[in-house]
């Protein structure tokens, strides 16, 4: 099995222009890792098609889309390098994972690439398989295309058992394909199967790591991804993405210092670099840990920092998502309901997006008194989970399912109705536990246990509350809401019900 070569230095003569870009000027050297991927290229670009495959590994798209157009000019013989331009479109655990507007360009991407005329049979295959995520989207649905290329790179990885990047990417193609209703998370265990073992052999490759980090990006197996985490940005640490990701561990564990940490470097890394996108991701980690810390002050600047960014695309997912839950947290973890109560849904962005600012009102309505306006607005939540399932994305229109529900639970208790608003609550709660999040979230702006948690403490019945804030600690250590509303369960369920 070839052992991948470093690529954290800019080898003058051949990778002069790309260590010039701005965009990839984190710091000097270069580092993205240790990658080795032979292609049927010339010589000469061996080492910039490496470099832009760590870069995907990274997800670090803009970056490799950049390396590869360059690489295809350099060798215009290089059909690899048109795989690799193709690959920099499939975004394969973010939410969209293939959005609509590149489909067009992936695909005339992958036809230069299946013109090879030189290309191995193993590049072929990788070809072959990303072809199958590119087929007939307008009447192939997304998951059926998916489970396709798992199946194609399932049979590359294993016909090429001695190859590295066979197996990695098999890995991906396994975490792609995760059931986030799966909570023995099959798939996330398969995938470590195949990257544990060459983890032990190949401690600097950017991809093994970073996709052990969100296998176990999960409270079962979060404590088995810490030593990949803590070592992930030391890997690639010219990658903002690869600088952010150990936080997903970090905040699994409750380790609020480590994740304020990753977070500061990383968003200081996507600025550098000018991607927004993981910018706004970062920043949106660091609230949500600020709050678990108390670190108001801190959560504040950052809220400043955003109301002064402009020309944010809100119809990108990860932009729209981050930028609207990043006020959201601190109002609801805050319990400032006048500001959730004031919250505009964002125009143009995606519908779940849309429905966290709809639930946020109606939650901040509810709590204020105003049941009736917070009702309205729950019916709009139903409108939008209604769109999402006409849109086919069970998912989101099982999360927005949840919020509605959760703001009826408190318009119940505001109009005088406890028993409602606690089996609605408790509902919530068992569907919310019974489903993981998305890579794109820290978790659930407020856990529907530790809302239940405070509904029972509000209805004076402290015992029952403790137990559900046990069980929300167990799911997310070290949440500050209910760390807190189990000490006060615990000194109000000492004196008696």
């Amino acid at each position: 099995m070839p052992r991948p070569f470093p690529i954290s230095f800019c080898f003058l003569l051949l990778l002069a222009p790309a260590c010039g870009q701005k965009s990839h000027d984190h710091g000097v050297p270069e580092k993205l890792g240790a990658v080795s991927f032979p292609v049927s290229c010339a010589p000469a670009v061996q080492q910039q098609f490496n470099r832009g495959v760590a870069l995907l590994h990274s997800f670090a798209y803009s970056a490799a889309l950049e390396a590869f157009r360059q690489l295809a000019t350099a060798d215009p013989t290089c059909a690899m390098a048109h795989w690799g331009v193709a690959m920099t479109y499939y975004h394969q655990l973010w939410d969209p994972p293939l959005p609509p507007q590149t489909i067009p360009e992936a695909q005339h991407e992958i036809l230069l690439a299946q013109n090879c005329q030189v290309c191995s049979p193993r590049e072929r295959q990788f070809v072959a398989a990303l072809e199958i995520i590119l087929r007939n989207p307008e009447t192939i649905a997304f998951a059926t295309r998916a489970k396709s290329y798992e199946g194609a790179m399932r049979e590359l990885a294993a016909r090429n058992p001695g190859d590295v990047e066979s197996q990695i990417f098999y890995a991906l193609a396994l975490l792609t394909n995760v059931d986030p209703a799966d909570m023995a998370h099959t798939p996330q265990k398969q995938a470590l199967l195949v990257l544990e073992p060459l983890y032990r052999q190949y401690p600097q490759h950017p991809g093994i790591a970073h996709y052990m980090i969100h296998a176990c990006d999960n409270a079962e197996l979060a404590s088995r991804g810490l030593p990949t985490a803590r070592a992930y940005s030391h890997i690639a640490p010219s990658a903002p993405h690869a600088l952010h990701m150990p936080s997903h561990i970090f905040t699994r564990l409750g380790l609020w210092d480590d994740s304020i940490a990753s977070n500061l470097v990383a968003r200081q890394a996507a600025q550098h670099q000018g991607d927004i996108g993981e910018e706004l991701h970062a920043m949106d980690y660091l609230v949500y840990a600020y709050l678990q810390t108390g670190r108001f002050d801190e959560a504040r600047k950052i809220i400043r920092q955003l109301n002064g960014m402009t020309g944010l695309d809100w119809s990108d997912f990860k932009i729209a998502y981050a930028a609207t839950a990043i006020p959201i947290r601190f109002a609801v973890e805050q319990g400032q309901w006048a500001s959730a109560a004031n919250i505009s849904p964002p125009r143009l962005a995606p519908l779940q997006v849309v429905a966290l600012a709809v639930w946020a009102r109606a939650l901040g309505l509810a709590r204020s008194g105003r049941p009736r306006e917070a009702q309205t607005e729950a019916e709009k939540l139903q409108h939008l989970h209604e769109q999402l399932l006409g849109e086919q994305q069970a998912y989101w229109a099982v999360q927005t399912e949840i919020l509605r529900n959760e703001a009826l639970a408190w318009v119940a208790e505001a109009s005088g109705d406890p028993q409602r608003a606690e089996s609605l609550l408790r509902a919530c709660a068992n569907q919310e536990d019974a489903v993981e999040k998305l890579p794109v979230t820290p978790g659930p702006v407020l856990p529907a246990r530790e809302q239940l948690g405070t509904l029972l403490l509000e209805q004076r019945q402290p015992s029952r509350a403790l137990k559900e804030f046990r069980i929300a600690i167990a799911n997310a250590p070290g949440r500050r809401g209910a760390v807190e509303g189990q000490s006060r369960s615990a000194s109000a369920g000492s004196g008696g019900e």
